[in-house]
This record gives C-alpha cells, structure tokens and sequence, in this order.
C-alpha cells in the first residue's frame, strides 16, 4: 500500500481564504490590513500555520464572510477527502472508532 499524505484543515482553510479574497479582486495586503495581521495571511492561505479562531474571525470579518461559511466550507471539502480514502464499506462510526483506537 503506498501512503497517502493526509489533508490538513489548515490547508483547505487557506485554499478556501484565498479564494474567496481573488474571488473579491481584494490583494493580501488589503485583507491582512484590515484584519490587523500584517504579513500573516499569506502564511495561512498556503496552509503553512495554524490560525488560532480569534484570526480566522479576523480575517473572515475583513473578508465579509461568516465564520460559520468557513466551516462549512472545509467540513464539506473535508468529507470529501476523507471519502477519497477511507475504505468503502467502513462505515463513519466504524471510521470514528478505527480513529480512536489509533490515538
């Protein structure tokens, strides 16, 4: 079996930042300002650090998007990745039982 590099939320947090800053034809420097985070944006839009919840609202509120559109964004990209390689016939529970085994 040849090992597949998880999916980070981080990652898909970015991805989703990110696009919706392009998709408002807004720079990095014009949302970082107006989230008060200087150069830190362009560090969470490439997944490389962990934004704590207090900067995520920050950079949500800058961008006029919920916090709550976020998640949901990235539960649902998320569900898909997980799809992609989890087994077909393990049910969620059985997933969430396999996963708690293995912490």
């Amino acid at each position: 079996e040849s090992l597949v590099r998880p999916v980070l939320m981080r990652e898909l947090m970015g991805e989703i930042l990110r696009a919706e800053r392009v998709g408002q034809k807004q720079t990095l420097r014009q949302v970082a300002a107006q989230a008060g985070i200087a150069g830190y944006l362009s560090e969470v839009e490439r997944g490389q650090k962990e934004a704590s919840s207090e900067l995520l609202a920050a950079i949500c509120q800058a961008l006029g998007l919920p916090l709550s559109s976020l998640l949901a964004l990235v539960s649902d990209r998320m569900a898909v990745a997980e799809a992609q390689f989890a087994p077909a016939e393990m049910s969620v529970g059985e997933m969430n039982v396999e996963m708690s085994a293995a912490a």
